[in-house]
C-alpha cells in the first residue's frame, strides 16, 4: 500500500484484525486501521526518522490539544529534546488535494503549540512552512529540515 506514494519505502508491519487491514504505529506502539491518511502517517514518520533524523522518541501522534475550549488532535507534533513543540505534521490521503482550508487547519493548531514549522502531506505533495513569529511571516522550505536543523 505504501508502494504508490511520493516517500521512501519503508517496512509496513500490516496485518488483519477483526477482518480488517491494521498497521503497527511504531510511536504509540499499537495496531491501527489501515486508513489511507494512516497509511501517509507512517510512511511519513518512517521518512523523517530514517531519513531525516528524527528520534522516534521525540515524535507524538494524534497529540491532543484543547483549541477554543474544544478538544482537537494534531496528527504528528515533533518535540526538541528539551520537550518543547518544534513541529506540527498534518497528513491527508492521497486523493485528498492540499489546500487553503488544510492550512488553515494545521494553522489553528499552531495557536495552540506556537512551533518553528509546520508541514503538511497528502503522501504525494509535501509542503513546510517556516515561521517567522517576530516578522510575522512564514516561508515555504523546498525541502523538510533534518531534525538537527529544526
Amino acid at each position: 500500500m505504501t508502494d504508490n506514494l511520493n516517500l521512501p519505502p519503508f517496512e509496513a508491519k500490516i496485518s488483519e484484525q477483526a477482518g480488517k487491514s491494521v498497521i503497527w504505529d511504531p510511536v504509540r506502539k499499537f495496531w491501527t486501521a489501515l486508513t489511507p491518511e494512516e497509511n501517509v502517517r507512517q510512511a511519513f514518520v518512517a521518512y523523517i526518522v530514517n531519513h531525516k533524523g528524527y528520534p522516534i522518541s521525540h515524535i507524538a501522534n494524534e497529540q491532543g490539544i484543547e483549541l477554543n475550549g474544544m478538544s482537537r488532535r494534531c496528527d504528528s507534533v515533533v518535540y526538541d529534546k528539551a520537550g518543547q513543540p518544534k513541529v506540527i505534521i498534518e497528513y491527508k490521503a492521497p486523493t485528498v488535494t492540499i489546500s487553503q482550508k488544510v492550512f488553515d487547519q494545521i494553522a489553528r493548531y499552531n495557536l495552540v503549540l506556537h512551533v518553528d514549522y509546520l508541514i503538511v502531506s497528502n503522501g504525494l505533495k509535501h509542503y513546510c512552512v517556516k515561521m517567522d513569529y517576530a516578522a510575522g511571516k512564514y516561508t515555504f522550505l523546498q525541502d523538510i529540515p533534518s531534525y538537527a536543523e529544526l
